[in-house]
């Protein structure tokens, strides 16, 4: 299926995913890297009377910044229609638009202004720590011994000398903070671990990739379940030959072609 451009901007609504191939020399290492057959991904904001949104994150800085209002490089939000164009003429990208179903909701597109106020600015990775935390997405996370301690039922911490396991240490019950603290002060709703909420990762993303922004981003809309480091995605993921497994009933509908007129 192939519909104009001027077709997919009426058509896009918050929460649809814009994807892109290219033919360039690093077009082609990300493909091959991720075993994918896209490159960039991108996710439509649209919000009441403004002109559709493109979120994503990029190496150039030809358009402006319409969260801060300037030009820069990574983490963007562009003009939707300028934004393909661009990926179409500039760089020579074929676009794909996929469609989020049921559509985005009030609360979503809240949240979604929260990720873009948190994320919006932060760099883009240079090619070799793309590479490298790539590839750290696929390795999976061990759980620390401390973790591994709890899971077993033992204490997590050594007694003095000639004590039990967790001997001398007061009891402490499941969510406590730290002496003082109410019980869950310094653990995240909804975690069992400090630290470990999506905002948390979000704050700690020093440099954020394309399919990170968006995953990052469907995570905070309820979209995606939490527990995938951010570096696990790629564009491929947001392709149809892969399953993102959406929450909440959510999918996201066959690739269209979007036809870009040449400028």
């Amino acid at each position: 299926m192939s519909i104009s451009l001027d077709e997919a901007v009426e058509l896009t609504r918050t929460g649809d995913v814009w994807v892109f191939r290219g033919r360039s020399v690093p077009d082609r290492a990300i493909q091959l890297t991720t075993n994918s057959p896209v490159n960039h991904v991108g996710m439509a904001v649209v919000l009441d009377d403004m002109p559709p949104l493109m979120w994503h994150a990029e190496l150039g800085r030809s358009l402006p910044d319409l969260w801060s209002g300037g030009h820069q490089r990574g983490v963007q939000l562009h003009d939707l229609r300028d934004a393909v164009c661009v990926w179409a003429n500039r760089y020579g990208q074929r676009a794909w638009l996929r469609q989020l179903d049921p559509p985005a909701d009030g609360e979503m597109e809240r949240a979604v202004l929260r990720t873009v106020a948190r994320l919006d600015g932060t760099p883009f990775p240079s090619t070799a720590q793309l590479a490298w935390r790539w590839a750290r997405g696929r390795v999976p996370t061990l759980p620390r011994p401390g973790r591994l301690a709890r899971l077993a039922g033992l204490p997590g911490r050594r007694g003095e000398p000639g004590q039990p396991l967790g001997a001398g240490e007061p009891a402490q019950s499941a969510g406590a903070g730290k002496p003082g603290q109410p019980p869950g002060a310094g653990t995240p709703a909804g975690t069992g671990e400090p630290g470990k909420s999506g905002q948390a990762r979000e704050r700690a993303l020093e440099t954020a990739y394309c399919a990170e922004v968006v995953a990052v981003t469907y995570e905070a809309m309820g979209l995606l379940p939490p527990g995938k480091r951010p570096n696990w995605y790629d564009p491929g993921r947001f392709w149809s030959g892969d399953d993102l497994g959406l929450a909440s009933g959510a999918r996201l509908g066959a690739e269209i072609e979007v036809r870009v007129p040449a400028r």
